[in-house]
């Protein structure tokens, strides 16, 4: 019942499918999303109204009255739209109790060119012959035009076979970098929609377009790469629309009419840089008057137009500028700028010099004996040159191509450089921040910060591995394992869910996912576990965190393709056991030039891999109401998981690879057939954890499971302690050794402070930051319980030595939040659950029942023992307890030395295989003088206090 003295509810933020903007919408019926800000504690949603408007505000249509409380991705309710319509719409909405709100301000939505028909462009190129064996000059094209009296607004479609700036009249469109971007373009290549009604006048105009080599056919891949992947000519597709009050229009297109000319870009490649000489601008050539006449023409050149699409993903932008840290001068005598942070983009700056001077930009991520270490980049040169033309001050930024850096050295400067004249240019992709974790330790801070620092420099477009080097590839492997993380950092649905058609798209006609997406390998994609699963995982990630059973209706087909193609490789015997994988990549153990060699056997982590992605493809049928295929993959499902326990688990529960990957994967993908050997396994994992002294002996699959896995186990202070440990390999290790990014590899910087000899040596690579999404859902206690956030799971762990933490995250449905603090021998906790949706809470350290909890504020303080609060040392410690507290296990190893010395190999064994037996045991095996004892008993007491 509603009353009408309740807060009255205001609808806010209304989006189309999973776009901020939406101008260009690539969709006819574009879904409808909503939050409501309100007052009243517990509000659910009872129903809402929708209109839709004309742009002279006229009604178009409107749902009337609807009992629904469904406020994400609700179904267009209107007529389809038409290519160009645009529509404003407006929501009320009201709740079960209290007043409906007031009308929404209206949302406007604008559909772009949704068939090939719409479009009457052609792809042209300019005429000259070229080397494309290397990079070559970037071209400038042209075309005048007259705007008649009246126009009313003009929109521009545009694309290019390579990546493309625009200018009208001398002005950039838009603040797009590296457009149109990288997708599977024989497949799927992307058109932007820009509003350029400001950009045009009364009279004559110019349209001009830069372009470059990009992704279509600059060099890719290592070991030297390829050239031309896509095509070996780089061609423009544009199309402006103008409307005038009189009802006409105007359209001006790409054809043979247009002129080009070779620019003032000598060269850009993306991994090696760009080359830029001033001194051949053409001034004024994108505005009238401009004298084209010594021109060349151009070529219209075949393209597929049923290829393009519009964007579902944000473009990327310059993001953020930072000023130099410091500015020094190296061993050698070289100019060295630090920005303090690695980062991915490029510099500015400005100068003043001589007509000629080149100054060179050579970019790097670490520095080695003082100067830039340029090994780990290998065949990626990562150097930008500019040419002064010599007429005062010049500003420069490179367009076309990005570097992962750093430190950058500066050769080639006229005069003194001050850190005023130079900054970097933070791009990628700009998604929406949707999650923040903080906490009491400023390690872990530090670690966080790092994590989202590595998602924004490989969110270029693409979900990269690294961005420096000869590769910033679209690794499967990396981004299915990294995928949860970024979903809670940012709003990931439109950039994941684009790059999943790209997957569809190069995925083999037998369902093998490549190792990389877009995938430009000259290798058939196989079978690759942990990698291929990525068309599996990342889409039921996406539902679960947004409620988007369109994305999983969209990749049924590509999920299904994998994992059949998966069972035909298994055999009768349903075992990945033969033929190439990744396996648990990069184990610690490996040597620095064989990533490979692990401890756990590949085709136990493949085998585990299988049955996991056949359930969630079975459930995923379930969801999208394929009953027949649901029944199909769940028995499969069994099947597999019957045939991995035979393979590989002992009946007591031992695994076949004796390892903490193996244990791991085992407990998180629900392996184990009943609850002692899920007990067995756990205590083993735990055992195992211990053995390693908690430094990591994981690769890539098992090191974002472990916290989960061990905690599943109830082995919480087990994975506390693995996760603060500081010594290498672990987590914090590389923030002690000041990281500003995620490494590739643990010890990517050793202790002594040499850079790892390996080929593989990235800075910047996010896949080990993936551990993050533990720290929100256990360490921050806040998960979905329900796809979408629709119901909230709130179960906080205080653990380690942290004394409190709070992670903030904006849900589909709104801001949602949980912060626990403990003080003394009290604890409190501060939730924030959003309007339409409610939570299930349990309270840290309490033996109530949960508590389900509608939305608002919600707080409680009560008393708060710490579970994992370490005694004080004592011959009755573990030695477990006594190797990870550094002073009590020094103490330990030094009375034996000096009073025990036969035992000190014993001590030091029975540590790393049984680190649970008590020090009182060990000593109790040989007689010692009481005395003697008392001396240790009097040190470990000291370190008590």
């Amino acid at each position: 019942m509603r009353s009408p003295d309740s807060p009255k509810p205001r609808v806010a933020d209304v989006r189309f499918e999973h776009r901020r903007g939406a101008l260009g919408l690539g969709v006819d019926r574009p879904r409808i999303s909503w939050t409501v800000e309100v007052g009243l504690p517990d509000w659910r949603q009872a129903g809402y109204e929708i209109q839709a408007r004309g742009p002279d505000c006229q009604l178009l249509a409107e749902t009337g009255p609807v009992k629904s409380g469904e406020s994400v991705l609700v179904p267009w309710p209107f007529e389809p739209l038409r290519s160009r319509q645009l529509v404003d719409v407006c929501v009320r909405t009201w709740g079960i109790e209290g007043p409906a709100s007031d009308w929404s301000e209206p949302y406007r939505l604008e559909a772009g060119l949704l068939t090939a028909g719409d479009w009457s462009a052609c792809f042209i190129t300019p005429c000259w012959d070229e080397d494309t064996s290397r990079s070559q000059p970037g071209p400038l094209l042209r075309k005048e035009f007259s705007v008649r009296p009246g126009m009313t607004h003009a929109r521009l479609y545009v694309t290019a076979l390579g990546v493309f700036e625009t200018q009208l009249n001398g002005e950039a469109v838009g603040d797009h970098v590296m457009d149109p971007g990288w997708t599977s373009y024989a497949h799927r290549l992307r058109y932007q929609t820009f509003d350029v009604t400001s950009l045009l006048h009364e009279g004559c105009n110019v349209f001009g377009a830069m372009l470059g080599d990009g992704w279509y056919r600059g060099r890719l891949g290592w070991d030297g790469g390829r050239r031309n992947c896509y095509g070996d000519r780089l061609a423009l597709l544009a199309q402006i629309e103008i409307a005038y009050a009189d009802g006409t229009a105007q359209r001006v297109v790409t054809d043979e009419s247009w002129r080009a000319v070779r620019g003032p870009i000598l060269a850009s490649d993306i991994y090696d840089g760009e080359t830029y000489d001033a001194r051949l601008e053409q001034p004024g050539w994108s505005t009238a008057g401009s004298d084209d006449a010594s021109w060349a023409p151009v070529l219209v050149v075949p393209g597929d137009l049923a290829t393009l699409v519009a964007p579902d993903t944000p473009p990327v932008r310059r993001i953020e500028t930072l000023r130099p840290a410091s500015v020094t001068t190296s061993p050698s005598g070289s100019t060295i700028i630090d920005f303090g942070q690695n980062v991915v983009g490029r510099v500015r700056f400005t100068v003043s010099g001589e007509e000629g001077q080149t100054i060179t930009l050579r970019h790097a991520e670490v520095l080695e004996d003082g100067e830039l270490c340029m090994r780990p980049l290998r065949t990626a040169k990562a150097t930008d040159r500019y040419i002064l033309k010599g007429t005062g001050q010049e500003t420069w930024e490179p367009r076309f191509t990005f570097h992962g850096f750093r430190y950058v050295q500066i050769d080639g400067w006229p005069g003194t450089l001050a850190a005023e004249d130079i900054s970097a240019i933070v791009c990628h992709s700009d998604l929406e921040r949707t999650g923040w974790f903080e906490s009491s330790d400023p390690l872990l801070n530090r670690f966080h910060e790092n994590t989202v620092w590595s998602m924004r420099g490989n969110f270029l477009d693409v979900p990269t591995d690294c961005p420096q080097r000869d590769e910033r590839l679209g690794w499967t492997g990396d981004i299915q394992l990294f995928s949860p993380t970024a979903c809670f950092l940012y709003n990931s649905a439109g950039f994941l869910s684009s790059w999943l058609s790209d997957l569809a798209a190069d995925q083999g006609a037998d369902g093998a996912v490549p190792f990389v997406v877009p995938n430009i390998l000259m290798v058939p994609p196989v079978g690759a576990a942990g990698w291929g699963e990525a068309a599996v995982v990342i889409p039921w990630i996406l539902y679960q965190r947004y409620g988007d059973t369109g994305i999983l209706a969209g990749q049924f087909d590509s999920m299904r393709a994998w994992v059949d193609h998966l069972a035909r490789l298994s055999g009768d015997a349903l075992l990945l056991d033969s033929g190439f994988q990744f396996g648990d990549w990069l184990d610690p153990a490996a040597p620095p030039d064989d990533p490979a060699a692990a401890r756990t056997d590949p085709y136990l982590v493949a085998t585990a891999y299988f049955a996991r992605s056949v359930g969630l493809v079975a459930r995923a049928a379930l969801v999208l109401g394929r009953d027949k295929d649901s029944t199909h993959y769940q028995t499969l499902a069994a099947k597999v998981r019957d045939a991995f326990a035979r393979q590989f688990i002992t009946p007591a529960g031992r695994l076949l690879s004796d390892t903490p990957t193996a244990y791991a994967l085992a407990l998180q993908f629900d392996l184990l057939s009943d609850a002692e050997q899920r007990r067995q396994a756990g205590l083993r994992l735990a055992a195992l954890v211990r053995a390693s002294r908690y430094r990591i002996s994981t690769g890539l699959l098992g090191t974002p499971v472990i916290c989960d896995a061990l905690c599943r186990a109830g082995q919480y202070e087990t994975a506390f302690r693995l996760f603060n440990e500081r010594r290498c390999p672990s987590w914090l290790y590389p923030v002690t050794m000041g990281a500003t990014t995620i490494w590739e590899r643990w010890d990517s910087v050793r202790p002594d402070g040499a850079i790892n000899p390996g080929a593989m040596t990235s800075f910047n690579h996010y896949a080990l930051g993936s551990v993050a999404d533990w720290l929100y859902r256990t360490v921050g206690g806040l998960a979905p319980a329900e796809p979408g956030y629709r119901r909230l799971a709130i179960q906080p762990r205080p653990g380690g030595n942290l004394t409190h933490a709070q992670v903030r995250h904006r849900t589909p449905y709104g801001m949602a939040a949980c912060r626990w603090q403990i003080e003394g021998e009290c604890i409190e906790v501060e939730i924030l659950i959003p309007p339409n949706t409610t939570a299930t809470v349990n309270l840290p350290g309490s033996d109530s029942d949960p508590l389900e909890v509608g939305s608002g504020a919600h707080y409680w303080h009560y008393p708060y023992r710490r579970s994992d609060r370490r005694p004080a040392p004592s011959l009755d410690s573990t030695l477990d307890d006594l190797c990870t507290d550094p002073p009590a296990w020094n103490a330990v190893l030094s009375w034996l030395l000096t009073y025990a010395p036969g035992l000190m190999g014993q001590v030091v064994t029975t540590q790393r295989t049984r680190g649970f037996v008590p020090l009182r045991q060990i000593l109790s095996s040989a007689s010692h003088p009481s005395e003697l004892l008392a001396v240790l008993l009097t040190q470990l007491d000291d370190l008590g206090e």
